[in-house]
């Protein structure tokens, strides 16, 4: 039995691995200041992760995986830990220019996306801080995350139209590409990471293949047992305004994963799976005005 770590551990991403982690049978911890509902199975370490003080000095262990989003979250961390085995670090594929060639490779440069702004230039700088302190921490690059406990409004949202059975407005043609990575095989490749030890640290993760919006949407669709009228959305219009993805199309190189991970869940399965966990938790969820938008001015285009 391993001591697992984990920050946060109160929504989606983080949330998942502390369950993960704990249905595994390992001991798990998360980090976080108390105020949601914990994941089953875990122990609460109630704190401030700015201001930790000594409340992690009774604690060794063998396990951290940190999401955080700042180089100051990193230090505050490492500063108030007693010697542990080993580090996991989630960042993003924000940490990529826009403009640099498709698709990224870990050896990209890394600058600021003009699409992610802020959270990127941040993680970039989390990223440099973890390596000065923890060289041989493992650093995960994920594209778009989805999968069970997804409070973040993306999949839900096109379930909520296929249920009320509405047509769905695609940004222009809907052929833009957009690549994921199930929440279940994040937690996976970081357990084939800690078995093999790969000498190279830094990974982008993710599904091998993209896929269109038309296509995603139509498989959200199908999960729902319905299926799509589309409408075309050629204006000039923000389209995060009533779609839930940034008009920014990009691709990770996953061969590295997937030269250590070969398997990968198949895209309408994990859909299946998320769905399951979307009709028994739709209050968790992080609903944006997209419907609203759509009916008071896309209707009347």
């Amino acid at each position: 039995m391993r001591r697992v770590l984990v920050t946060g551990g109160t929504v989606f991403v983080s949330r998942y691995i502390a369950a993960y982690y704990s249905a595994r049978g390992d001991d798990g911890y998360v980090l976080n200041r108390g105020t949601w509902q914990q994941p089953k199975g875990v122990t609460l370490i109630q704190a401030d992760r700015f201001q930790l003080g000594d409340v992690l000095r009774p604690y060794r262990f063998d396990l951290v995986v940190d999401t955080a989003y700042t180089a100051e979250g990193i230090h505050k961390l490492l500063d108030a830990l007693n010697p542990f085995g080993d580090y996991v670090f989630i960042s993003s594929s924000a940490v990529y220019p826009e403009y640099e060639a498709l698709p990224f490779r870990e050896d990209t440069p890394l600058a600021e996306n003009k699409y992610w702004r802020k959270y990127g230039i941040d993680k970039i700088a989390a990223e440099q801080a973890l390596l000065q302190q923890v060289p041989a921490a493992y650093i995960l690059r994920p594209p778009y995350l989805y999968g069970p406990m997804n409070n973040v409004y993306r999949e839900a949202f096109v379930w909520d139209c296929a249920l009320q059975n509405r047509a769905f407005y695609l940004p222009r043609d809907g052929s833009m590409p957009l690549q994921f990575f199930y929440i279940e095989d994040l937690c996976r490749f970081i357990d084939v990471l800690l078995t093999k030890r790969p000498q190279d640290h830094i990974f982008n993760v993710g599904n091998q293949d993209t896929v269109s919006i038309r296509q995603w949407v139509a498989l959200c669709y199908r999960v729902a047992g319905r299926e799509p009228t589309f409408r075309n959305v050629y204006a000039d219009i923000d389209q995060r305004q009533y779609f839930s993805f940034l008009d920014y199309a990009y691709t990770l190189d996953v061969s590295r994963q997937h030269a250590l991970m070969p398997e990968e869940k198949d895209l309408f399965q994990g859909l299946r799976e998320s769905f399951a966990w979307y009709r028994e938790n739709g209050d968790q969820l992080n609903r944006k005005p997209y419907l609203q938008y759509i009916d008071s001015t896309l209707s009347n285009l």
